[in-house]
Protein backbone atom coordinates (compact mmCIF):
# COMPACT_ATOMS: atom_id res chain seq x y z
CA UNK A 1 0.00 0.00 0.00
CA UNK A 2 1.12 3.56 -0.72
CA UNK A 3 1.82 6.30 1.81
CA UNK A 4 -0.82 9.00 2.26
CA UNK A 5 -1.53 10.90 -0.95
CA UNK A 6 -3.29 14.25 -1.18
CA UNK A 7 -6.10 13.98 -3.71
CA UNK A 8 -8.91 16.01 -5.23
CA UNK A 9 -11.93 13.89 -6.19
CA UNK A 10 -13.81 15.33 -9.16
CA UNK A 11 -17.13 13.54 -9.50
CA UNK A 12 -20.84 13.52 -10.34
CA UNK A 13 -22.53 11.60 -7.49
CA UNK A 14 -24.37 9.30 -8.62
CA UNK A 15 -24.78 5.97 -6.90
CA UNK A 16 -21.40 4.47 -7.71
CA UNK A 17 -19.62 7.81 -7.16
CA UNK A 18 -21.12 7.87 -3.67
CA UNK A 19 -19.83 4.36 -2.96
CA UNK A 20 -16.45 5.49 -4.30
CA UNK A 21 -16.45 8.44 -1.90
CA UNK A 22 -17.20 6.12 1.01
CA UNK A 23 -14.23 3.95 0.06
CA UNK A 24 -11.92 6.95 -0.31
CA UNK A 25 -13.03 8.55 2.94
CA UNK A 26 -12.46 5.30 4.84
CA UNK A 27 -8.95 4.79 3.45
CA UNK A 28 -5.98 6.30 5.32
CA UNK A 29 -3.86 6.16 2.16
CA UNK A 30 -5.90 9.07 0.75
CA UNK A 31 -6.10 12.55 2.18
CA UNK A 32 -9.10 14.02 0.36
CA UNK A 33 -8.40 17.77 0.27
CA UNK A 34 -11.58 18.62 -1.62
CA UNK A 35 -14.45 17.23 -3.67
CA UNK A 36 -15.50 18.99 -6.86
CA UNK A 37 -18.72 18.22 -8.70
CA UNK A 38 -19.58 18.35 -12.37
CA UNK A 39 -22.77 17.83 -14.37
CA UNK A 40 -22.99 14.18 -15.29
CA UNK A 41 -25.10 11.51 -13.65
CA UNK A 42 -27.03 14.38 -12.09
CA UNK A 43 -26.90 18.18 -12.37
CA UNK A 44 -23.98 19.74 -10.50
CA UNK A 45 -25.90 21.05 -7.50
CA UNK A 46 -27.55 17.66 -6.87
CA UNK A 47 -24.18 15.95 -7.07
CA UNK A 48 -22.74 18.42 -4.56
CA UNK A 49 -25.56 17.71 -2.10
CA UNK A 50 -24.97 13.97 -2.52
CA UNK A 51 -21.27 14.43 -1.82
CA UNK A 52 -22.20 16.29 1.36
CA UNK A 53 -24.51 13.44 2.35
CA UNK A 54 -21.62 10.96 2.10
CA UNK A 55 -19.32 13.30 4.05
CA UNK A 56 -21.97 13.68 6.74
CA UNK A 57 -22.35 9.90 6.97
CA UNK A 58 -18.66 9.46 7.86
CA UNK A 59 -18.43 12.67 9.93
CA UNK A 60 -16.12 14.46 7.46
CA UNK A 61 -18.00 17.66 6.70
CA UNK A 62 -14.67 19.41 7.23
CA UNK A 63 -13.77 18.45 3.64
CA UNK A 64 -14.93 21.20 1.26
CA UNK A 65 -17.25 20.54 -1.68
CA UNK A 66 -17.14 22.83 -4.72
CA UNK A 67 -19.66 23.33 -7.51
CA UNK A 68 -18.17 22.94 -10.96
CA UNK A 69 -19.38 23.06 -14.55
CA UNK A 70 -23.15 22.84 -15.04
CA UNK A 71 -22.92 22.09 -18.76
CA UNK A 72 -20.43 20.35 -21.07
CA UNK A 73 -17.92 22.35 -23.10
CA UNK A 74 -19.90 22.23 -26.37
CA UNK A 75 -22.64 19.61 -26.51
CA UNK A 76 -26.01 19.78 -24.77
CA UNK A 77 -26.12 18.25 -21.29
CA UNK A 78 -27.81 14.86 -20.91
CA UNK A 79 -27.98 13.52 -17.36
CA UNK A 80 -28.06 9.86 -16.32
CA UNK A 81 -30.95 10.24 -13.89
CA UNK A 82 -32.72 7.39 -15.70
CA UNK A 83 -29.94 5.20 -14.26
CA UNK A 84 -29.32 6.88 -10.90
CA UNK A 85 -32.73 8.31 -10.00
CA UNK A 86 -33.89 11.91 -9.94
CA UNK A 87 -31.93 12.56 -6.75
CA UNK A 88 -28.88 10.64 -7.99
CA UNK A 89 -29.13 8.19 -5.12
CA UNK A 90 -31.76 5.82 -6.43
CA UNK A 91 -34.66 8.08 -5.37
CA UNK A 92 -33.78 7.25 -1.77
CA UNK A 93 -34.44 10.85 -0.71
CA UNK A 94 -31.86 10.87 2.04
CA UNK A 95 -32.12 13.94 4.30
CA UNK A 96 -30.50 17.09 2.96
CA UNK A 97 -27.34 18.34 4.65
CA UNK A 98 -27.96 21.82 6.00
CA UNK A 99 -25.03 22.32 8.39
CA UNK A 100 -22.75 23.29 5.51
CA UNK A 101 -23.20 23.92 1.81
CA UNK A 102 -21.06 23.68 -1.30
CA UNK A 103 -18.72 26.50 -2.28
CA UNK A 104 -18.54 28.07 -5.73
CA UNK A 105 -15.97 27.59 -8.48
CA UNK A 106 -14.50 24.10 -8.54
CA UNK A 107 -12.20 25.06 -11.40
CA UNK A 108 -10.62 27.85 -9.36
CA UNK A 109 -10.26 25.49 -6.37
CA UNK A 110 -8.46 22.88 -8.48
CA UNK A 111 -6.18 25.54 -9.99
CA UNK A 112 -5.40 27.11 -6.61
CA UNK A 113 -4.73 23.74 -4.99
CA UNK A 114 -2.32 22.68 -7.74
CA UNK A 115 -0.58 26.05 -7.60
CA UNK A 116 -0.05 25.61 -3.85
CA UNK A 117 0.69 21.87 -3.84
CA UNK A 118 1.63 20.85 -7.39
CA UNK A 119 1.91 17.14 -6.50
CA UNK A 120 -1.75 16.83 -5.47
CA UNK A 121 -3.28 13.85 -7.25
CA UNK A 122 -6.52 13.96 -9.24
CA UNK A 123 -9.17 11.26 -9.21
CA UNK A 124 -11.79 12.04 -11.88
CA UNK A 125 -14.97 9.97 -11.63
CA UNK A 126 -17.33 11.97 -13.85
CA UNK A 127 -17.30 13.84 -17.16
CA UNK A 128 -14.04 15.74 -17.54
CA UNK A 129 -15.44 19.25 -17.97
CA UNK A 130 -13.86 20.73 -14.83
CA UNK A 131 -10.47 19.20 -15.57
CA UNK A 132 -10.59 20.41 -19.17
CA UNK A 133 -11.37 23.94 -18.03
CA UNK A 134 -8.36 23.96 -15.72
CA UNK A 135 -6.20 22.68 -18.59
CA UNK A 136 -7.53 25.46 -20.81
CA UNK A 137 -6.42 28.00 -18.21
CA UNK A 138 -2.94 26.57 -17.66
CA UNK A 139 -1.78 23.06 -18.64
CA UNK A 140 1.41 23.55 -16.61
CA UNK A 141 -0.60 23.28 -13.40
CA UNK A 142 -0.71 19.51 -13.93
CA UNK A 143 2.97 18.97 -14.71
CA UNK A 144 3.89 17.76 -11.22
CA UNK A 145 0.64 15.96 -10.36
CA UNK A 146 1.60 12.78 -8.56
CA UNK A 147 -1.12 10.73 -10.21
CA UNK A 148 -4.07 11.29 -12.53
CA UNK A 149 -6.63 8.50 -12.59
CA UNK A 150 -10.04 8.60 -14.24
CA UNK A 151 -13.01 6.31 -14.49
CA UNK A 152 -14.17 6.48 -18.08
CA UNK A 153 -13.85 5.11 -21.54
CA UNK A 154 -13.56 1.61 -22.87
CA UNK A 155 -10.91 -0.28 -24.80
CA UNK A 156 -12.47 -3.55 -26.01
CA UNK A 157 -15.71 -3.65 -24.05
CA UNK A 158 -18.92 -2.24 -25.51
CA UNK A 159 -20.25 1.13 -24.36
CA UNK A 160 -22.95 1.79 -21.80
CA UNK A 161 -24.77 4.67 -23.53
CA UNK A 162 -23.97 3.87 -27.17
CA UNK A 163 -22.48 0.84 -28.89
CA UNK A 164 -18.99 2.28 -28.39
CA UNK A 165 -19.08 5.01 -25.73
CA UNK A 166 -18.90 5.05 -21.95
CA UNK A 167 -21.13 7.69 -20.37
CA UNK A 168 -18.53 10.04 -18.84
CA UNK A 169 -16.78 10.47 -22.18
CA UNK A 170 -20.05 10.58 -24.13
CA UNK A 171 -21.53 13.25 -21.83
CA UNK A 172 -18.69 15.67 -22.62
CA UNK A 173 -16.61 14.24 -25.47
CA UNK A 174 -14.82 17.53 -26.13
CA UNK A 175 -13.57 17.67 -22.56
CA UNK A 176 -12.42 14.05 -22.70
CA UNK A 177 -10.56 14.65 -25.95
CA UNK A 178 -8.93 17.79 -24.58
CA UNK A 179 -7.78 16.00 -21.42
CA UNK A 180 -6.17 13.16 -23.35
CA UNK A 181 -4.59 15.53 -25.86
CA UNK A 182 -3.22 18.05 -23.34
CA UNK A 183 -2.69 16.37 -19.96
CA UNK A 184 1.09 16.56 -19.35
CA UNK A 185 1.21 13.48 -17.10
CA UNK A 186 0.12 9.91 -17.95
CA UNK A 187 -3.59 9.20 -17.56
CA UNK A 188 -4.60 5.97 -15.87
CA UNK A 189 -7.84 4.98 -17.61
CA UNK A 190 -10.06 2.72 -15.53
CA UNK A 191 -12.68 1.89 -18.12
CA UNK A 192 -15.55 -0.50 -18.70
CA UNK A 193 -13.19 -3.37 -19.55
CA UNK A 194 -12.38 -3.69 -15.86
CA UNK A 195 -15.26 -1.97 -14.07
CA UNK A 196 -17.80 -4.37 -15.58
CA UNK A 197 -16.14 -7.11 -13.52
CA UNK A 198 -17.13 -5.36 -10.27
CA UNK A 199 -20.74 -6.36 -9.60
CA UNK A 200 -22.41 -5.75 -6.26
CA UNK A 201 -24.64 -8.82 -6.05
CA UNK A 202 -27.63 -9.41 -3.78
CA UNK A 203 -25.50 -11.86 -1.78
CA UNK A 204 -22.74 -9.33 -1.19
CA UNK A 205 -25.33 -6.76 -0.18
CA UNK A 206 -26.85 -9.24 2.32
CA UNK A 207 -23.39 -9.79 3.78
CA UNK A 208 -22.84 -6.04 4.20
CA UNK A 209 -26.24 -5.69 5.89
CA UNK A 210 -25.40 -8.50 8.29
CA UNK A 211 -22.00 -7.22 9.41
CA UNK A 212 -22.79 -3.49 9.31
CA UNK A 213 -26.55 -2.86 9.53
CA UNK A 214 -26.26 0.94 9.24
CA UNK A 215 -24.04 0.92 6.17
CA UNK A 216 -25.91 -2.04 4.71
CA UNK A 217 -29.23 -0.21 5.02
CA UNK A 218 -27.79 2.84 3.29
CA UNK A 219 -26.25 0.87 0.42
CA UNK A 220 -29.44 -1.14 -0.03
CA UNK A 221 -31.50 2.05 -0.11
CA UNK A 222 -29.37 3.78 -2.76
CA UNK A 223 -28.70 0.70 -4.95
CA UNK A 224 -32.22 -0.77 -5.24
CA UNK A 225 -32.97 1.49 -8.20
CA UNK A 226 -29.59 0.60 -9.72
CA UNK A 227 -30.28 -3.13 -9.29
CA UNK A 228 -33.57 -2.77 -11.15
CA UNK A 229 -31.95 -0.77 -13.95
CA UNK A 230 -29.16 -3.31 -14.47
CA UNK A 231 -31.59 -6.21 -14.63
CA UNK A 232 -33.94 -4.45 -17.03
CA UNK A 233 -31.30 -3.23 -19.46
CA UNK A 234 -28.31 -5.55 -19.05
CA UNK A 235 -29.74 -8.69 -17.41
CA UNK A 236 -27.22 -8.30 -14.58
CA UNK A 237 -28.30 -9.57 -11.16
CA UNK A 238 -26.94 -6.80 -8.98
CA UNK A 239 -25.27 -3.63 -10.17
CA UNK A 240 -21.95 -2.68 -11.69
CA UNK A 241 -20.17 -0.21 -9.40
CA UNK A 242 -17.69 1.48 -11.69
CA UNK A 243 -16.18 4.31 -9.69
CA UNK A 244 -15.01 2.50 -6.53
CA UNK A 245 -12.57 0.55 -8.68
CA UNK A 246 -10.75 3.76 -9.64
CA UNK A 247 -10.43 4.60 -5.94
CA UNK A 248 -9.15 1.09 -5.23
CA UNK A 249 -6.49 1.54 -7.92
CA UNK A 250 -5.24 4.60 -6.04
CA UNK A 251 -5.04 2.64 -2.79
CA UNK A 252 -3.55 -0.59 -4.14
CA UNK A 253 -1.99 -0.33 -7.62
CA UNK A 254 -1.70 -4.13 -7.83
CA UNK A 255 -5.48 -4.49 -8.19
CA UNK A 256 -5.33 -3.35 -11.84
CA UNK A 257 -2.96 -4.01 -14.70
CA UNK A 258 -2.85 -2.91 -18.31
CA UNK A 259 -0.60 -1.38 -20.93
CA UNK A 260 0.62 2.01 -22.11
CA UNK A 261 -0.80 3.51 -25.28
CA UNK A 262 -1.67 6.69 -27.10
CA UNK A 263 -5.39 7.36 -26.64
CA UNK A 264 -7.78 10.00 -27.92
CA UNK A 265 -11.56 10.47 -27.93
CA UNK A 266 -14.04 10.92 -30.79
CA UNK A 267 -16.20 14.01 -30.35
CA UNK A 268 -19.10 13.63 -32.80
CA UNK A 269 -21.07 11.36 -35.09
CA UNK A 270 -21.97 7.78 -34.30
CA UNK A 271 -18.66 7.34 -32.45
CA UNK A 272 -19.21 10.31 -30.11
CA UNK A 273 -17.39 9.68 -26.84
CA UNK A 274 -15.52 6.59 -28.04
CA UNK A 275 -12.09 6.20 -26.50
CA UNK A 276 -9.76 5.26 -29.34
CA UNK A 277 -6.79 3.32 -28.00
CA UNK A 278 -3.90 2.96 -30.47
CA UNK A 279 -2.79 -0.38 -29.04
CA UNK A 280 -1.01 -1.32 -32.29
CA UNK A 281 0.85 2.00 -32.65
CA UNK A 282 -0.64 2.96 -36.00
CA UNK A 283 -0.09 6.66 -35.31
CA UNK A 284 3.39 6.40 -33.76
CA UNK A 285 2.41 8.90 -31.08
CA UNK A 286 3.98 8.84 -27.61
CA UNK A 287 1.92 6.98 -25.04
CA UNK A 288 -0.25 9.33 -23.00
CA UNK A 289 -2.22 6.76 -21.02
CA UNK A 290 -2.24 3.51 -19.12
CA UNK A 291 -5.21 1.42 -20.21
CA UNK A 292 -6.40 -0.96 -17.52
CA UNK A 293 -7.41 -4.36 -18.90
CA UNK A 294 -7.28 -6.86 -16.01
CA UNK A 295 -8.59 -6.64 -12.46
CA UNK A 296 -8.08 -8.71 -9.33
CA UNK A 297 -11.76 -8.95 -8.36
CA UNK A 298 -11.06 -10.72 -5.07
CA UNK A 299 -8.55 -8.05 -4.00
CA UNK A 300 -11.06 -5.32 -4.83
CA UNK A 301 -13.84 -6.86 -2.78
CA UNK A 302 -11.52 -7.54 0.15
CA UNK A 303 -10.53 -3.88 0.15
CA UNK A 304 -14.04 -2.49 -0.33
CA UNK A 305 -15.74 -4.75 2.21
CA UNK A 306 -13.06 -4.17 4.86
CA UNK A 307 -12.98 -0.41 4.45
CA UNK A 308 -16.65 0.40 3.84
CA UNK A 309 -18.38 -2.35 5.83
CA UNK A 310 -15.75 -3.36 8.38
CA UNK A 311 -15.51 -6.97 7.17
CA UNK A 312 -12.95 -9.20 8.88
CA UNK A 313 -11.49 -12.65 8.38
CA UNK A 314 -12.14 -15.52 8.61
CA UNK A 315 -15.75 -14.72 7.64
CA UNK A 316 -14.71 -12.47 4.75
CA UNK A 317 -12.68 -15.22 3.09
CA UNK A 318 -15.45 -17.78 3.61
CA UNK A 319 -18.05 -15.48 2.05
CA UNK A 320 -15.87 -14.66 -0.95
CA UNK A 321 -15.21 -18.36 -1.46
CA UNK A 322 -18.92 -19.21 -1.24
CA UNK A 323 -19.67 -16.58 -3.85
CA UNK A 324 -16.92 -17.81 -6.16
CA UNK A 325 -14.99 -14.55 -5.83
CA UNK A 326 -12.07 -16.19 -4.01
CA UNK A 327 -10.66 -19.63 -4.82
CA UNK A 328 -11.64 -22.38 -2.40
CA UNK A 329 -8.82 -24.13 -0.57
CA UNK A 330 -8.81 -27.73 0.52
Amino acid sequence: MNATRNVIIDCDPGIDDSLALLLALNSPELNVVGITTVCGNVPTHIGAQNALKMLDLVDRLDIPVYLGANRPLKVAYTSAQDTHGDDGLGNSHLPEVTAVGPAQDAVQFIADTLATDPTTSILALGPLTNIAQVLQRDPQLFEQVDRFTLMGGSYLSHGNCSPVAEYNFWCDPDAAQLVFDQMPVPIQMVGLDVTRKIVLTPSLLEYIQDINPQMGALIKKITRFYFDFHWQYERVIGCVINDPLAVAAFIDPEILHGFESFTTVAVDGVARGQSIVDAHDFWHEPANSQIMTTVDVEAFWRLFLKRVAGATDPDLTRVLQQLGVAPCTK
